[in-house]
């Protein structure tokens, strides 16, 4: 290579490694930036040697642009590892990271985060006052409240008892039974139970009898139940069942525990157990011999089983 093929000026500018001694100034003579004020190389000048060269890190390197930007221009995004406080560059974090650039999209996710633990929350509430209300509403149908409306299909909250009823036993006032012998009606006593306050009086005398007729749903084992009034002392009667007088004597005692002679404050009952037939049935109570007479009737009736209250 010569130095006219190239365009040089003198052979020792044909250097394809000169720019790493040439001056600035020189450099720009070379590349006719005399316009900038940088002085121009004369020919025969020798060229700076180099070594005359710079201490480290004093040199600042700009950015380069062959042909465009002259060498040496200072970048001020860059110095040299040197010149830093600790000896080491320090880079630019990239955009978009670091604590700062994270605090928005960080902040933006809590939020998110957080709304939707708030829509959950209130879908359960609404869930919970779902199954509150609605167990609510299946209690007051099956209670079978005042709020039903007419018509409307509830459910009883008790099954019906597969038990039949029973069905009511008789029951009648001594002054409609039939009466025999010196027995007769009277309603002078007060306290007597039955309707108007009438009763059976002159059972004091043998033969005296008040009959009643009676139906019982089934055969077995009934409680007759004798309400009467004594003058403060103890009676006693004959009770025959269907006709046949039973062993036994009905007690009449003064339960009452009336002072003899107040009739009025001596009324109270008694009772016999008997067996009755289904159907038609006849009970007697009479005064024969032997027997303690001076009593009053107010009331009969019947229960089933042998029972000790009425």
């Amino acid at each position: 290579m010569t130095a006219g093929s190239n365009g040089t000026d003198t052979p020792e500018n044909d250097d394809p490694f000169g720019y790493l001694y040439r001056s600035e100034g020189g450099e720009a003579g070379a590349q006719g930036s005399a316009g900038d004020g940088a002085a121009v190389r004369q020919p025969g000048v020798p060229r700076r040697s180099y070594n005359q060269v710079r201490a480290v890190g004093e040199r600042q390197y700009g950015q380069q642009q062959y042909g465009q930007q002259a060498y040496g221009r200072q970048n001020a995004h860059y110095a040299a590892p040197e010149t830093l406080q600790n000896g080491a560059p320090r880079q630019a974090a990239p955009a978009g990271h670091g604590a700062g650039a994270d605090q928005g999209p960080r902040r933006n996710r809590n939020g998110l985060l957080i709304g939707a633990i708030a829509v959950v929350a209130v879908v359960c509430v609404g869930i919970g006052v779902a199954m509150i209300s609605n167990s609510d509403d299946d209690k007051s149908a099956e209670a079978g409240g005042a709020g039903a409306s007419a018509g409307e299909n509830v459910e009883p909250s008790k099954k019906p008892s597969d038990k039949p009823a029973e069905p009511d036993l008789p029951k009648a006032d001594a002054g409609s039974l039939r009466l025999d012998g010196t027995a007769t009606t009277d309603k002078t006593i007060p306290g007597a139970r039955s309707a108007g306050g009438l009763y059976v009086t002159g059972m004091n005398t043998p033969g005296a009898a008040a009959t009643w007729k009676l139906d019982a749903p089934k055969d077995g084992q009934y409680t007759v139940f004798v309400g009467y009034g004594v003058p403060g002392k103890d009676a006693d009667a004959t009770l025959s069942i269907n006709g046949k007088a039973r062993d036994s004597k009905l007690n009449m005692k003064n339960f009452a525990g009336a002072q003899e002679g107040d009739w009025a404050k001596g009324w109270t009952r008694t009772f016999a157990w008997v067996e009755l037939t289904k159907g038609t049935n006849t009970v007697k109570i009479s005064c024969e011999q032997g027997n303690q007479c001076d009593f009053n009737l107010d009331q009969v009736w019947l229960k089933a089983g042998q029972v000790t209250k009425p």
